[in-house]
């Protein structure tokens, strides 16, 4: 059975502790935290999650242009750095064992100086972090945007080969199926090609609302899961679906991001993973 967990970064602006009891509330194992370390007294993360019987999974790192692992300033990669090795301290405040890493700015499309140049900075300062992170048993997962957020990393295979660049065994990588669906040719085979380099994982639906809700067959997904014996959390990162998602949340919308598509999601998903379990055709 997999492990689930929910992406609080959906919960725009709402109190931490009624992120944790509703997830509680319908059977999640676990949260995931926004990369934001001033947001929170981690002393009470620690006691919330232990008073509702979850955990903190991973920390959703937030990389905008102030936190730019590839930026041609060197000062401005400093800040990136010193803003990865925070995360990593709230990780181990929390009890969470992996966080995301992005070599760059997202919606940073185009690169400010040599792409070469840039990609050697990100390795750079993933290893610094990751070096960092190590000593307080935490991982590091590198992500891939799509290609409307990012030019650097699109596709699993190219974290892969960032990671290995890395070469730290606490850092790893990260898929998100509404970033794949965009870019890899084929989901499943893109999980079962990166094995167990594969550490943490998002699911949305084509549409990024939750699983069930656009067109993207997590079935096969989910196999491909179990064939590399993924260890980590299915973790659900949904949003709406406009260009500026929390601005929508900010005037009231996106409402159904809360109790109804948490209960979907999860309730969608278990249905296919015991539907495989059990050996039924899926429709």
């Amino acid at each position: 059975m997999f492990k689930y967990s929910y992406d609080s970064l959906v919960y725009y602006g709402e109190d931490v502790e009624k992120s944790i009891e509703r997830l509680a509330k319908f059977g999640y194992d676990a949260i995931e935290l926004v990369g934001e370390p001033d947001n929170y007294d981690t002393k009470q993360v620690r006691k919330l999650v232990s008073d509702y019987g979850i955990s903190v999974s991973s920390i959703c790192s937030i990389y905008n242009e102030q936190r730019d692992l590839a930026h041609p300033d060197p000062a401005k990669r400093r800040q990136a750095i010193d803003y990865v090795k925070r995360v990593a301290d709230m990780s181990a405040e929390v009890g969470a064992p992996v966080m995301i890493v992005a070599p760059t700015a997202c919606m940073k499309t185009s690169s400010l100086a040599d792409i070469e140049d840039e990609i050697k900075w990100a390795i750079e300062g993933i290893r610094e972090g990751g070096e960092y992170a190590a000593k307080l048993n935490v991982k590091l997962c590198i992500e891939a945007w799509n290609r409307y957020e990012t030019y650097m990393l699109n596709r699993l295979d190219q974290a892969i080969d960032m990671m290995k660049k890395v070469n730290l065994p606490n850092v790893g990588i990260m898929g998100d199926t509404f970033h794949m669906n965009i870019e890899e040719a084929d989901i499943a085979e893109a999980i079962r090609k990166s094995g167990d380099a594969l550490i943490h994982i998002h699911f949305a639906d084509s549409n990024r609302a939750a699983p069930g809700m656009g067109h993207i067959d997590f079935a096969p997904i989910l196999k491909a899961l179990k064939e590399i014996n993924y260890q980590g959390y299915v973790t659900f990162e949904i949003l709406p679906a406009a260009a500026d998602p929390f601005g929508v949340m900010r005037k009231g919308g996106g409402q159904e991001f809360f109790d109804n598509y948490t209960k979907k999601c999860i309730d969608y998903i278990k249905s296919i993973e015991k539907a495989i379990a059990k050996g039924d055709e899926i429709q």
